[in-house]
């Protein structure tokens, strides 16, 4: 996020102090800054104006931050709106009810200025993605069964309503225009999976808004056809020197235009899945691999992993193990996103640059601490100009089976669960570093866990907590612990989460899903 894109932050809290004093910062940072003394106000700030982060604090009169952000989060418009809490409260029972209702970050007063502002940059770069690219849910309806959009460009009427619904009639999404102008906005606003057009419509014919079409990027390879009641040589070999996918007489009938309609929809199906084969064959064929075929074995430690690329094409996630000596052994899960949902080559190729430097960076290591790790890597990215404009989280769990040591720090990634096999309590440890190669210097810092028989911890990527069941409700961090708690700490909760998590979602994922479990029995 650059800073003279002029992002609107939204700052509520009661202290009139704390206000003024987060406003000055920002605003020499070149942010744009609307306040509110309670949530009331803040509900009236959101609507009025186009908030890019909500700065919040959790104790206000009337409704406090947490019902706020909760309730924000129900309107779908703000989703995935960055929401930071500012707050004198820093219990772990805060912070943990800070993720459930919504919000992305809790920073505790008193507040280093510096950290706050790179909080927001942070927030708002991943928001700036989301914004651009699309959301995980448009990728997966992009790969999805969809009732195709045909865009339907002709100044007649009656035939326009005749041919609309006949196709209409065989579950396609006719969509009518009745000039060429009136079609190339729809055109450009929908980007239909066909257009069918007559040649002699007023003021532009369509032999001219075809190369309308071919002259946008946008446009230009969506299938054309021409309807029309033209059929002389001439004019069909016009037609077809306009790259054409076909040139259909009027008196040709329904039946015709429909079933040519329906065997270039199959056509394009079958390309599809051509790209995707294409996509699979070229990871066989550079022989790489961003996961594992099955996680190693490791003294006592028992090790599961769980990968689904989404849709079964090679995407961002990514899990390696790496032996450091005899008694440590490093294990990595990382998650890469694109600047284009859709741009799997993009991501791919990133995912194992992104390995590789951390395989290289593993096989000169002397201190085995994985925020040192994560610094040399974070260094390594953040020099390198394109590899840092990628959204990148990262995390670094180093065994130690002499010792039963777990060591862990992670890049702006989603907090371990930790389960107490004697107490039965799930624990979030979160890491406060930075996405990988935002910033030259991370912050990194390492957690310490002594793990005991029975014990059990899980590594996840954010496919697993952003997945929704058909209701389109998250399964989310509560209904993950509720599965863990639910089960008895010397049973196979690793399957039991897998298990009902496929259950709750009706196996329809909506990213790469990846999961580690690493328990003592």
């Amino acid at each position: 996020m650059l800073p003279d894109e002029k992002k609107k932050i939204l700052v509520i809290d009661d202290d009139l102090t704390i206000r003024k004093l987060i406003k000055h910062h920002l605003l020499n940072k070149n942010y744009e800054v609307s306040e509110a003394t309670n949530a009331i106000d803040g509900y009236e700030q959101l609507s009025k104006a186009n908030i890019d982060l909500v700065l919040c604090d959790v104790t206000m009169e009337g409704i406090d931050g947490f019902t706020f952000c909760k309730n924000v989060r129900q309107d779908e418009k703000y989703k995935v709106l960055p929401f930071i809490f500012v707050t004198a409260r820093n219990s772990r029972e805060d912070k943990s009810k800070a993720l459930e209702v919504g919000g992305d970050e809790l920073i505790t007063k008193p507040f280093d200025m510096k950290d706050l502002i790179l909080r927001i940059q942070t927030l708002l770069r991943r928001a700036e993605i989301f914004r651009i690219h699309g959301t995980k849910k448009n990728l997966s309806e992009s790969f999805s069964k969809q009732i195709p959009k045909i865009l339907l460009v002709d100044d007649d009427l009656s035939l326009t309503k005749l041919f609309s619904h006949s196709l209409n009639k065989e579950n396609y999404n006719c969509i009518v225009a009745n000039s060429a102008e009136e079609g190339f906005n729809i055109a450009k606003s929908i980007s239909p999976d066909i257009i069918i057009s007559d040649i002699m419509m007023p003021n532009i014919d369509g032999f001219t808004f075809r190369k309308m079409v071919l002259d946008d990027f946008q446009l230009k390879s969506i299938p054309f056809v021409f309807l029309t009641a033209k059929n002389n040589e001439k004019d069909i070999l016009d037609g077809y020197n306009l790259d054409i996918t076909d040139y259909v007489i009027k008196t040709s009938g329904t039946k015709v235009v429909v079933a040519k309609v329906s065997a270039i929809l199959k056509s394009l199906g079958k390309e599809r899945q051509k790209i995707v084969s294409e996509l699979n064959s070229a990871v066989d064929n550079l022989r790489v691999k961003v996961v594992p075929d099955k996680s190693p074995e490791f003294g006592n430690f028992i090790i599961n992993q769980w990968h689904q690329p989404f849709q079964g094409i090679p995407g961002g996630d990514f899990i390696d193990y790496f032996l450091l000596n005899e008694d440590n052994l490093a294990i990595i899960l990382g998650d890469v996103m694109g600047k284009k949902w859709g741009a799997w080559y993009f991501t791919f190729a990133y995912t194992g640059y992104v390995r590789s430097s951390v395989r290289m960076v593993l096989q000169n290591i002397e201190d085995f601490v994985p925020s040192k790790i994560l610094q040399q890597v974070n260094k390594s990215v953040y020099q390198d100009s394109k590899i840092s404009e990628v959204f990148t989280t990262l995390s670094i769990v180093i065994l130690n089976k002499q010792n039963m040591m777990l060591k862990y720090s992670g890049a702006g990634d989603i907090p371990l669960m930790f389960k107490d096999s004697q107490t039965g309590q799930i624990e979030r440890i979160c890491s406060q570093g930075s996405l990988l190669g935002f910033t030259e210097d991370g912050k990194f810092e390492d957690t310490f866990v002594n793990l005991k028989n029975g014990d059990s911890i899980f590594m996840v990527t954010d496919g697993i907590m952003e997945s929704r069941n058909k209701d389109g409700e998250a399964f989310g961090v509560q209904k993950f612990n509720q599965i863990l708690s639910e089960t008895n700490s010397h049973k196979d909760d690793f399957n039991k989460i897998k298990l009902d998590f496929e259950s709750f979602t009706d196996g329809q994922f909506e990213d790469d899903i990846s999961m580690i479990n690493i328990k003592l029995p």
